[in-house]
């Protein structure tokens, strides 16, 4: 849900230098679920509120309202034309039933999720301590040379 064009996932940016955005626009479903539990919203301030819990940048609000129409002709969300907030009429959406429901299934996908991303940190770490002890192990060696 972005107006500007990063990597993907990975880019070569010099010899044996990457540049790795671990995305999460993919979350924007959950993200959008989230929210509206939180409680009924207009477009803008989801927007406003995606920008926040994403980090992503600016939102692209076709790809919000083209996921917010769709989340309401699955009956996940409901939206109703308000009047309430100063200006121009404003839909506002709001989670149904079936819209926990799916919500409480990402949490738990991304529960599962998060276990899996811990466990390949810790590796990584254990894996980075251990060059670096071998590192130092190397360089204690060279110094003790004559």
């Amino acid at each position: 849900m972005r107006v500007d064009r990063q990597p993907r996932c990975r880019c070569r940016v010099g010899p044996g230098r990457f540049e790795v955005r671990a995305r999460i626009e993919r979350f924007a479903e959950p993200a959008v679920l989230l929210l509206l539990a939180e409680g009924p919203s207009h477009g803008y301030r989801l927007a406003d509120h995606l920008e926040e819990l994403l980090g992503e940048g600016r939102v692209d609000f076709g790809n919000l309202y083209r996921l917010l129409r769709a989340l309401e002709e699955e009956g996940l969300v409901a939206s109703r034309w308000s009047e309430e907030a100063p200006g121009p009429q404003k839909r506002v959406y709001e989670l149904t039933g079936e819209g926990a429901a799916l919500l409480d299934a990402w949490a738990a996908s991304l529960g599962a999720r998060r276990e899996r991303i811990v466990d390949l940190l810790a590796r990584y770490e254990a894996l980075e301590e251990a060059l670096a002890d071998v590192t130092s192990e190397l360089a204690d060696l060279g110094a003790a040379r004559p």
